[in-house]
């Protein structure tokens, strides 16, 4: 029979954590039977199947839902800078929600001898799905250009080197492979909280001196200053107060609940900040039609007689004096817009 785990807060140490809350990792770290939370939300039999955490199975389905409707608006902007560069971001969310939904659910039980490596690949989803984010934040400064395979393609490898890396590693550190263990997960701590919050603070730090130095508009600071605030009261009651709201609740719902809502909270605000600051050139807009007869209306029988903007726009482009536009074609990203 082990020994009881202390749960005191230490760090390298999950089962101060994981005596708080269910994380997908905890039932193998720890303990030789893993750390169980004090109090969790109850479980109900569905098909003669226990589904734990229904509640938050509920949250990650309508965070599925949502995720594939930010992307189809991301899709749908042809021509706003960093359009690929940022899907990438919420296709990893996408796999992260789903690999959480079949883990902390029990579809996949802790008890079959997948788990360990599915929880693998969870955790290096989800430090590859910050990574992607951080290389977003490059973005906007042009480091190179968005949309060629140099930006897309380094963002792709390096994010799969991160994802491979994390997933070996808490592979290792429940199999007890080499120096890796799996009762004192202190590599693994350190990523899960360090690696992945430097990579978000960092980004946040981007796009704030994106916003600051290169931007007329404001707004676009409100967008992050909410993201950061979800995310942040989302961690506080996910690690602080969710034995106090599963007690409350009587154990109907717990912290991971409201952790869940208010990931996808600033996931969503990761969207709204984009779309904020990037614009479609409205020349090779899928609308642009319907711009060229609000114009039209505003032309006088002169111009009309001389073929229109549209024909002074080609008379100017025949004397060489054609508008500067961007790479491609694209109107220049921050210069058009402000």
């Amino acid at each position: 029979m082990s020994a009881t785990p202390n749960l005191d807060f230490a760090f390298g140490s999950f089962n101060k954590i994981c005596s708080t809350v269910s994380l997908t990792l905890c039932p193998l770290v720890g303990d030789a039977d893993g750390i169980e939370p004090i109090c969790y939300s109850r479980n109900v039999r569905l098909a003669d199947t226990l589904i734990f955490q229904p509640s938050t199975l509920i949250i990650h389905i309508i965070a599925l839902v949502m995720t594939a409707i930010m992307i189809y608006h991301i899709r749908s902007k042809y021509t706003a800078v960093g359009r690929k560069e940022i899907i990438m971001f919420f296709y990893l969310y996408m796999l992260v929600t789903i690999m959480d939904l079949l883990l902390i659910s029990g579809i996949i039980p802790t008890a079959s001898n997948l788990y360990p490596y599915f929880t693998g690949v969870h955790l290096g989803l989800i430090s590859a799905t910050f990574w992607c984010l951080l290389l977003n934040g490059f973005v906007g400064f042009q480091f190179a250009e968005d949309g060629t395979p140099l930006s897309l393609w380094s963002i792709r490898i390096s994010s799969f080197v991160v994802f491979a890396a994390v997933a070996f590693l808490s592979i290792a550190t429940f199999n007890k492979l080499g120096p890796f263990d799996p009762f004192h997960p202190v590599a693994l701590w350190v990523v899960f909280f360090i690696f992945n919050g430097a990579a978000l603070l960092i980004y946040v730090i981007l796009q704030i001196v994106l916003v600051v130095n290169t931007l007329d508009d404001r707004w676009p600071l409100g967008d992050i200053v909410f993201g950061i605030a979800f995310f942040a009261v989302g961690q506080v009651i996910l690690y602080v107060f969710s034995l106090d709201i599963c007690v409350f609740a009587k154990h109907y719902i717990d912290g991971l609940f409201f952790g869940t809502i208010a990931t996808l909270l600033s996931v969503m605000m990761v969207y709204k900040y984009w779309d904020s600051i990037t614009k479609e050139d409205l020349e090779f807009s899928v609308g642009s039609k319907q711009n060229v007869w609000e114009v039209k209306e505003l032309l006088g029988e002169d111009e009309m007689a001389s073929g229109g903007l549209y024909g002074q726009q080609q008379q100017q482009h025949f004397n060489g004096n054609s508008p500067a536009s961007g790479p491609y074609g694209r109107a220049n990203y921050y210069e058009e817009r402000y």
